[in-house]
């Protein structure tokens, strides 16, 4: 009987030890084989997120085997990947509301299906129905000059209301175009701080006139506000920038005076710099008086 009982006491006690150590085993943390990635980034002045799994390539072949040419895939790894709008956007020419989807394609050797889905509660693309689809559209798959060993999502090629989306994996390529809308939100507000400003501002004046002329919108309104500016603190710098409005309006007689105000203003602050710049437009612009007069 006693040996009976130590023969259950030590089973017991092995038992237990076993579960402990397993417990314990189940508490280590090991690397992920496709860590989850987060990027944002700003794209003209929307957020755009991009949360997903990075796969590796390990040595297979990627596209046309491990993923397969033709059939919907979670384009990374584990749960499918996510991209968030914090406004609305345009995709390759098409319109997306702000929100979350899920970003599914459909690889091909030559082209690649891009899907904005509305079901984000999916497990890679298990379930996975094209009715709750909200866009589709094709793009060109290209060839990367070197292999990309993880899974990759990145933006490229910026401008001040666009980028490209690139899916880049072994040596695959696509791309598609973001595009966010800048100019109503950049002229809804100069126009509400021009209009609650306490005492007028001389450079938020010449800040307005200046996205106006670097997008080639509105010279007439850029022209009152650069004057607007000068009117009341002038400076080397806003009267060269009213200087450069002329000119664009090829007003250049108009434009090559202003450049010479702001040369007089540019010596008085003992700039150079602006000296120089200044006397290289009026010297472009004299030739195209010429040219003009012919």
């Amino acid at each position: 009987m006693y040996k009976r009982n130590s023969y259950l006491l030590l089973s017991f006690l092995l038992s237990f030890t076993f579960l402990l150590s397993n417990a314990a085993f189940a508490q280590v943390e090991l690397p992920p084989i496709s860590p989850r990635a987060k990027l944002t980034q700003k794209v003209g002045l929307t957020d755009v997120t991009f949360d997903y799994s990075r796969p590796s390539v390990q040595g297979r072949k990627i596209f046309g085997d491990l993923v397969s040419y033709g059939k919907v895939w979670r384009t990374g790894a584990n749960e499918s990947t996510k991209i968030t709008f914090a406004d609305n956007v345009t995709l390759e020419g098409n319109r997306v509301p702000a929100g979350t989807y899920a970003l599914y394609t459909i690889p091909g050797a030559d082209q690649w299906t891009i899907i904005i889905h509305k079901d984000i509660s999916l497990w890679g693309s298990d379930n996975y129905n094209q009715a709750n689809d909200l866009l589709r559209f094709n793009v060109p798959a290209q060839k990367n000059a070197n292999d990309v060993e993880a899974f990759t999502i990145d933006l490229t090629n910026y401008t001040q209301n666009s980028a490209d989306v690139e899916l880049l994996w072994a040596k695959t390529a696509v791309k598609f175009r973001i595009e966010t809308e800048v100019d109503a939100k950049v002229m809804a507000e100069i126009e509400e701080r021009i209009k609650n400003q306490k005492e007028p501002d001389y450079s938020l004046y010449y800040l307005a006139a200046g996205y106006l002329y670097n997008n080639d919108k509105n010279l007439t309104q850029a022209l009152e506000w650069i004057n607007k500016s000068i009117s009341i603190d002038p400076k080397y710098w806003t009267v060269h920038l009213k200087s450069k409005i002329l000119a664009k309006q090829k007003k250049y007689d108009q434009a090559i005076a202003a450049a010479n105000e702001s040369v007089f203003l540019a010596k008085k602050a003992r700039n150079e710099d602006y000296v120089k710049l200044n006397q290289r437009y009026i010297a472009q612009w004299k030739k195209l008086t010429k040219q003009k007069a012919v």
